[in-house]
């Protein structure tokens, strides 16, 4: 099937349960489906408080706004009476789209291709459940289940179309991140130092792993965007709070405290440093993009299925890495995860540096060989609605 090459009309539903990952991997996909794709895309978000503070300029108190050439709606308990669906329907995450929606969807001349957009997992079950569909119990509609993933048979990867170029071209250039840190009223990049990005979720292990670098031989450079970690990291150091703007010196260690950032900044930031913590599911995916050695804090879940998805993605980033490397990953994260004995794990890491950031650069090439999400969903759609109404 040909690929859709005239514009469709998308809705994108966004439930903010996850304070930013949610929104941030949905305005990801709306920002890419507009500008590489020449879609029109109207984006439904529950909370805009938390929206403006991923994309500053969008305003938290319009009921519709055009941002960066998408529709974008707060999507409260009525909706606008001429809101009628467009040629496309995605439920980011399982959100329940409303029943009057549902309803104009039945309405529609040509009934739109609905899509759920699920959570992104390394697990091999997805390579069958991708693309599965489910009729709905009330209407004579469709649902499909998109599924992004690792392998050919998945939705892929959000990843816009040149990211791997700017990444390598950031990276050969150390003036761009000497400049990036200056912009944010931190000192020019000292090449003798580990520059680290810290974004986790509250992880009792962080005050071990920042006593251990405070008395190292080595100094590092920990970059901390404000977010559910820094309780931690204050408990841990001073007992008072920290905020965007305050930094810490205490031996080796040079801790700065980030404001929240936008989307394109916080690539700069994985870009810049050497070893990026990350969590959840958006900046996961970033950190794997900027091809850097990265710990992944994964989002607890119940029955501990968490684990589970740690390990899928383990074994398949490490495919082909040697026995001890992979040990070496694999030893941080569990431990990370575990929030407790993170300094041997960390050592064991550190100790394999070399060969990690070398398989780091290559993955980005591995994990979008089969193309990335956007345009999966887009072959996905074409095969559905191949041609225009």
């Amino acid at each position: 099937m040909p690929p859709v090459t005239f514009p469709l009309s998308w809705d994108i539903f966004c439930n903010v349960i996850d304070n930013y990952g949610d929104i941030g991997v949905t305005w990801r996909l709306a920002r890419q489906l507009t500008h590489e794709h020449a879609q029109r895309v109207r984006l439904w978000v529950d909370d805009l408080h938390s929206f403006a503070r991923l994309c500053p300029g969008i305003s938290p108190n319009l009921a519709r706004q055009d941002y960066r050439g998408i529709e974008v709606l707060h999507w409260g308990e009525e909706l606008p009476a001429d809101a009628l669906p467009g040629d496309v329907v995605l439920d980011a995450f399982g959100c329940t789209l409303p029943e009057d929606f549902l309803m104009a969807m039945t309405r529609c001349r040509r009934a739109p291709v609905w899509i759920n957009l699920e959570y992104l997992t390394a697990e091999d079950w997805v390579d069958c459940c991708h693309g599965m569909v489910s009729p709905h119990q009330k209407y004579d509609l469709t649902r499909h289940f998109f599924f992004p993933g690792f392998s050919a048979r998945t939705g892929g990867i959000i990843a816009e179309r040149d990211i791997e170029v700017e990444a390598r071209r950031w990276q050969q250039q150390p003036e761009l991140k000497s400049e990036f840190l200056q912009s944010l009223g931190l000192p020019a990049r000292d090449p003798e130092a580990l520059y680290v990005s810290l974004f986790a979720y509250e992880n009792p292990a962080i005050g071990e792993l920042l006593r251990h670098w405070a008395a190292g031989p080595q100094r590092v450079v920990c970059l901390i965007p404000e977010g559910r970690i820094l309780g931690d990291v204050c408990a841990s150091l001073t007992g008072q709070p920290l905020s965007a703007g305050d930094s810490y010196q205490s031996g080796a260690l040079s801790l700065h405290i980030l404001p929240f950032s936008d989307q394109d900044s916080y690539d700069r930031l994985l870009w810049s440093c050497d070893v990026n913590f990350v969590r959840g599911e958006d900046s996961f995916v970033r950190a794997q993009l900027a091809g850097k050695p990265m710990v992944w804090h994964i989002y607890p879940q119940e029955d501990s299925a968490h684990w589970v998805k740690l390990d899928a993605f383990c074994t398949r980033y490490l495919q082909g890495v040697a026995p001890e490397v992979q040990q070496a990953m694999l030893a941080l994260n569990h431990a990370w995860n575990h929030g407790q004995s993170i300094v041997p794990a960390w050592r064991q890491f550190i100790d394999k540096r070399l060969e990690l950031e070398i398989h780091a650069a290559e993955w980005p090439r591995t994990m979008l060989a089969g193309g990335n999400l956007a345009t999966r969903l887009m072959d996905f759609v074409s095969a559905q609605r191949p041609t225009p109404v």
